[in-house]
């Protein structure tokens, strides 16, 4: 059972700790990889408002910001930032939103545990393998690094309404959704470790929360970015090596965005303002890294002043943001 902080939430709490109004639902969707934190975030706040029911959808951030952007929910839970196209879309629909950042997450590659040659890969490997001239060209391990064995390598990674598919294709590719299309794909990331904690030839890529929740399945590759100035060679993406942002270029921030219209709801105020605060342990604890004390403080302050639209230029998924670039935007 969790155990998370009590808090106090100002005007939106009666004597009982029940809730000052009517039953309500807030409806959440979005992000896979966000998914853990907002589903675990939503189950302890119900629990101290039993009148509030909370659902969280899994759809992909390109489909959560699709309902988003056309009012269907309330929250969208986003693997990156909001992109130029969801961008004109909330605007032709006069839907105005607050990005709040919730979380750090490193993006695990993973193998097989029976793969004992494939330890750590170079960012160049990466890129030969998932760039999209390589479909049905780089179809074996042998092709990636001599000595690896003459066996056909079997894909998995997240569909094209995945935020994490768009950050790896950036990060990795070089251009965001350029990618070889003959993978095995799936806007669910549980969908995913089955297919290679299956198959002792595949590889796949999915945040990093999911690989520690299967570690028992799965194998996680570390990754060189091969820039000489960070001169850390292969890294795995542990908790420390992302919060000293040494694990690149697989490492970024992940966000909730809140409806403006919506933010003037007591229910979804409460819940936010848990989000940003009680919440903040279970971040830890479904497998992500928490940002500092700051971080949360000044996005609690965004909410509350409710500020609108993206610190990030509505460019989409950026690579190389680090916590303190993040505190500073």
């Amino acid at each position: 059972m969790r155990q998370v902080p009590w808090c106090i939430l100002s005007g939106v709490l009666m004597a009982g700790g029940g809730p000052a109004w009517a039953a309500t639902l807030i409806t959440a969707d979005g992000s896979s990889t966000v998914y853990p934190i907002t589903e675990a975030v939503a189950e302890e706040f119900q629990k101290q408002h039993r009148k509030v029911r909370v659902t969280v959808g899994i759809s992909g951030t390109g489909g959560g910001f699709k309902k988003f952007c056309t009012g269907e929910t309330d929250l969208c839970n986003a693997s990156r930032p909001i992109k130029p196209s969801e961008v004109e879309l909330c605007g032709k629909n006069g839907i105005a939103y607050i990005e709040l950042p919730v979380a750090f997450d490193g993006l695990a590659v993973v193998v097989h545990p029976s793969n004992a040659w494939a330890v750590s890969m170079t960012a160049t490997e990466l890129k030969k393998l998932w760039e999209p001239s390589a479909q049905g060209v780089v179809t074996r391990w042998s092709q990636l690094r001599s000595g690896w064995p003459e066996k056909e390598i079997h894909l998995f990674g997240p569909g094209v309404d995945s935020g994490t598919y768009d950050y790896f294709t950036e990060a990795v590719v070089g251009q965001q959704g350029a990618s070889r299309g003959d993978y095995t794909s799936s806007e669910d990331d549980n969908v995913l470790v089955q297919g290679v904690a299956t198959d002792p030839f595949a590889l796949g890529y999915f945040g990093v929360a999911y690989y520690e929740a299967n570690k028992d399945k799965l194998k996680v590759v570390a990754v060189d970015d091969e820039n000489p100035e960070n001169g850390h060679g292969p890294t795995l993406p542990t908790y420390e090596n992302v919060v000293k942002g040494v694990y690149q270029p697989l490492a970024r921030p992940i966000f909730i965005y809140v409806n403006r219209t919506a933010a003037d709801r007591q229910d979804v105020q409460a819940f936010v303002k848990f989000y940003l605060t009680a919440g903040q342990p279970l971040v830890k604890e479904v497998g992500y890294i928490g940002l500092p004390e700051k971080a949360y403080e000044l996005a609690l302050g965004r909410f509350e002043q409710r500020r609108t639209g993206t610190v990030f230029g509505g460019r989409g998924a950026q690579v190389g943001v680090k916590i303190e670039a993040l505190l500073g935007q």
